[in-house]
């Protein structure tokens, strides 16, 4: 069937096809150009002041090699304070934006004259040049470094006064490394290891490898306590080059990975290709509009939130796993990767990566479940292949679940989803306190329990959004079973919840609530206080608004904790830290989108300056909460775990255009759009009116095209009602037996207005075609709900004629009680799913033509798949 010639167009989206963009653009917002060289606007030092803790060097996208200053006060991960002045050295690799020091790891240090291995050196930033994949300065001692890098190599071009005493000093022991190695392999050649980690006190730690050679010969070699040197002499040629390889296997992997893909000498043409091969990732979200700050603070946020996970794996596929032992990637996976600060990431940095990359997103979802083979758990917080038991919550399945919702699907989606269910529940690392949450369905705060988890109601919270996210994949793979077995247990948030003071509060062993309860302490809370973690239940952000009483109480509880959003007090939300970046959407769920649309503006305007030296949001945690940033300038946000569904605020630019894996586009046009405009007004969706504060779960995975109207003045009724709201999930992800009762009889109405299922002329001969037609109360419109899940007329059944393909018609059949007669009811969606193929009820085309045979379909959430059971 040709779905591209139909005249409803806004059925190609919900049926998971690419759409034509359908532009209302103004003209002059038309004539418009969209930013082409996005490398060109990212500014590394954007975040390396006050808590951000990124670094400003070279690097490349989720690349091994990161080729960085440090500066003496060692930001953590970073390792580099704008405030500072002095370069202590530029090490290989680096984290950015942590909450603890980590890695920096072989710092070399340009230095004339004698030997002193307390050298730095001072600079300014007026002497600093930076951009995405190289970086620059001149140095107080006269000498300019320059650096760029491949993804598993650095190269670096030192230009030195003329002199006999030009050195390079390797500060092995930076960062309290260990088992200091260090080798002289010919004149133009030096190789050696050290032993690192220690991220946030934690034991795990790695071996880095490196091997660096020279164009010009060494002259001179020496050590020093905690390194070594070697010098060159440069009064006949003041430049020298240097090409390092890094690996965490062994030196002959690090020479490799330098051969393989920096074999000759053209620094300029290395540091032209990093910079296209950041071209290539950043252009994928194409924007026209807005400010220059904006655009600036745009790309380099999601520069910054393509910086990891990093490459584990060398150029030969071979990687260190969690048991230790050297593997080597296989099938369709290119590369291993390591280092993911699971407690951040799944919140918004996992669903980005998948949506811009989702190769690298699938590599990187395949390296979670070799995590799992290697060591029996999904990382929570990892530093390379080791896992450090940072942080709270079981994270790696909702990683992995977001990566499969946003199109990052080429990994072994059995063998995660089989993973996934023993990581839920079984006794492992990661999963701590899961007999205490079976046995009480929630985390005691008394006793000895708490040194068995941290914090014992937030960590509740996470296991409840964590615990949804796989029961979405377990239902995107068509198994109903865990998908309700997990969705049951993601209501686990009820039992910490107060009715009665209208927060989440730790409770006792015994049922009771905790004594002494203070909703602006971080008592039983990690990073955060109650009033922060009240409305962390993305997944059902509905029943959470039930449970305080009403969309009201909810709105007011989202009034007082967003009055401000600096965290003041412990009564306020933080938008600069992970436990409150949700919050603002949740106005969607309760009638208020123009909230969401006015309070996200103010945090972008207020916390995220195009300003290296002022930067307000804490720690970039790994590209989480730059990531928070690409999404709301786009004017989406993935609030759910695990799924695709997007709350909508507003944009920063008049078009984003992203280009997807599959080749299609999704294209948001706002003509109206800027700083002072952040309200809709009306919207399309593939040009059919739009009245919703979410966009349907295909939109981030098919394609389509949004149209906002924007305006200065808040819209109050624009997408308020009650189905305007996005998704929440209440249990069995909304999914139960097909009606209200087994054995009721009566019309099922289609959400498409005034149509129902319909049995063509009320037949009973097998094969008859079961069809939409205009409800008229007739027998053929007469559907009994029967015990064992299927839906019958006139005593025989609806039938999926052997096949579980999309598009398979939909007939009458003898009852026989197999899977492919079997119906369950999603409450939230109004779908009706069979279990054995995983797909909806579907009228084709969203077709109003009486007589359009039903099917069955990829579920979409499209009115043509929406069905009302009688009651």
């Amino acid at each position: 069937m040709n779905r591209w010639r139909l005249p409803l167009t806004v059925c190609l989206l919900v049926l998971g096809l690419a759409v034509p963009a359908v532009s209302t653009t103004s003209a002059h917002a038309a004539t418009a150009a969209a930013v082409s060289d996005p490398a060109s606007l990212v500014n590394p030092l954007l975040g390396t002041s006050n808590q951000g803790n990124t670094f400003p060097g070279a690097d490349m996208p989720f690349g091994m090699v990161s080729w960085s200053p440090d500066t003496p006060s060692r930001p953590p991960g970073g390792d580099y304070a704008y405030s500072d002045n002095v370069v202590t050295g530029f090490s290989l690799n680096h984290l950015s934006g942590p909450g603890c020091g980590a890695m920096g790891d072989i710092p070399v240090l340009p230095t004339t004259g004698g030997i002193d291995g307390n050298a730095t050196d001072s600079f300014s930033h007026s002497n600093e040049t930076v951009s995405a994949g190289s970086y620059a300065v001149k140095l107080g001692n006269g000498v300019t470094t320059e650096l760029t890098t491949t993804a598993r190599s650095g190269m670096a071009r030192f230009t030195f006064p003329a002199t006999t005493q030009a050195n390079l000093l390797f500060k092995l022991n930076a960062d309290k490394a260990t088992n200091l190695h260090f080798t002289k392999v010919s004149s133009t050649e030096v190789s050696g290891s050290v032993d690192a980690g220690l991220f946030c006190a934690a034991a795990p730690s790695y071996t880095a490898y490196f091997d660096m050679v020279f164009d010009q010969p060494i002259t001179g070699t020496g050590s020093f306590t905690g390194g070594d040197s070697i010098t060159f002499n440069t009064t006949a040629n003041q430049v020298v080059q240097a090409k390092v390889g890094l690996s965490y296997v062994s030196i002959a992997g690090a020479t490799a990975n330098r051969v393989a893909e920096n074999a000759g000498w053209d620094f300029n043409g290395t540091r032209t290709a990093a910079h296209n091969a950041w071209n290539s990732v950043l252009g994928k979200v194409a924007v026209t509009g807005g400010t220059s700050d904006q655009q600036k603070v745009f790309y380099t946020s999601l520069y910054h939130a393509l910086l990891h996970p990093n490459l584990l794996s060398d150029s030969d596929g071979r990687y260190i796993g969690f048991d230790k032992q050297v593997h080597t990637v296989s099938g369709a996976q290119k590369a291993q990767y390591g280092t993911y600060s699971g407690w951040d990431i799944y919140r918004t940095q996992a669903q980005l990566e998948a949506l811009v990359a989702p190769q690298q997103a699938s590599d990187s979802a395949q390296s979670l479940v070799n995590d799992y083979a290697q060591a029996g758990f999904f990382p929570k917080w990892s530093l390379n292949s080791a896992e450090t038991q940072v942080m709270n919550g079981d994270p790696g399945p909702a990683i992995l679940a977001d990566y499969y919702a946003f199109g990052a699907r080429a990994f072994d989606t059995a063998t995660a989803k089989a993973d996934m269910i023993k990581e839920g529940t079984t006794t492992n690392p990661i999963r701590m306190g899961l007999d205490l949450q079976t046995k009480y369905g929630f985390l005691p705060s008394d006793g000895t329990y708490p040194k068995d988890f941290y914090g014992s109601v937030a960590t509740l919270l996470e296991y409840s959004a964590q615990d949804f996210a796989t029961s979405a994949f377990a239902g995107a793979l068509g198994d109903t079973t865990t998908q309700s077995q997990f969705a049951n247990r993601a209501q686990d948030w009820k039992n910490v919840f107060n009715t009665s003071s209208g927060f989440m509060q730790p409770k006792l062993a015994n049922g009771s609530w905790r004594t002494g309860f203070d909703p602006t302490s971080s008592d039983q809370f990690v990073e955060g206080t109650s009033w922060q973690y009240t409305g962390a239940v993305p997944h059902n952000i509905r029943g959470l608004a039930d449970a305080m009483g009403g969309n009201a109480k909810m709105a007011a509880y989202l009034d007082s904790v967003l009055s401000d959003f600096h965290g003041s007090g412990g009564s306020h939300a933080d938008l600069g830290n992970e436990p409150s970046i949700e919050l603002p959407w949740e106005y969607d769920y309760v009638g208020q989108p123009w909230k969401t649309q006015k309070i996200v503006r103010q945090v972008q305007d207020q916390l995220w300056p195009d300003n290296a030296a002022n930067w307000s949001v804490g720690n970039d945690d790994l590209g989480t909460m730059s990531a928070w940033y690409v999404w709301s300038a786009m004017g989406v946000y993935p609030e759910t775990p695990g799924t695709s569904d997007l709350a909508l605020g507003s944009p920063l630019f008049t078009n984003v255009t992203v280009t997807l894996g599959n080749g299609s586009t999704i294209s948001v046009n706002a003509p109206q759009a800027a700083d002072n405009a952040p309200y809709i007004q009306s919207a399309t969706l593939n040009g059919a009116a739009w009245n919703n504060a979410y966009l349907p779960a295909t939109f981030a995975t098919n394609g389509g095209t949004l149209n906002l109207t924007l305006g200065t003045a808040a819209d109050t009724n624009w997408a308020t009602g009650a189905s305007s709201a996005p998704p929440s999930y209440n249990g069995d992800g909304g999914a139960k037996p097909p009606g209200p009762a087994s054995g009721s009889t009566g019309p099922v109405l289609s959400g498409i207005a005034g149509k129902c299922i319909d049995d063509n002329t009320a037949s009973t001969t097998n094969g008859n075609r079961i069809q939409s037609w205009s409800c008229n109360g007739s027998a053929a419109q007469q559907v009994t709900v029967a015990a064992d899940g299927s839906l019958q007329i006139l005593g025989k059944c609806l039938d999926i004629p052997n096949s579980t393909a999309n598009g398979t018609l939909i007939g009458l059949w003898d009852c026989n009680g197999g899977a492919n007669q079997k119906w369950t009811y999603n409450t939230t969606t109004k779908a009706l799913v069979n279990p054995n193929s995983g797909r909806c009820l579907d009228i084709p085309n969203a077709s109003t033509t009486d007589g359009t045979q039903l099917e069955i379909w990829d579920c979409n959430n499209g009115t043509n798949q929406q069905w009302t059971l009688h009651t």
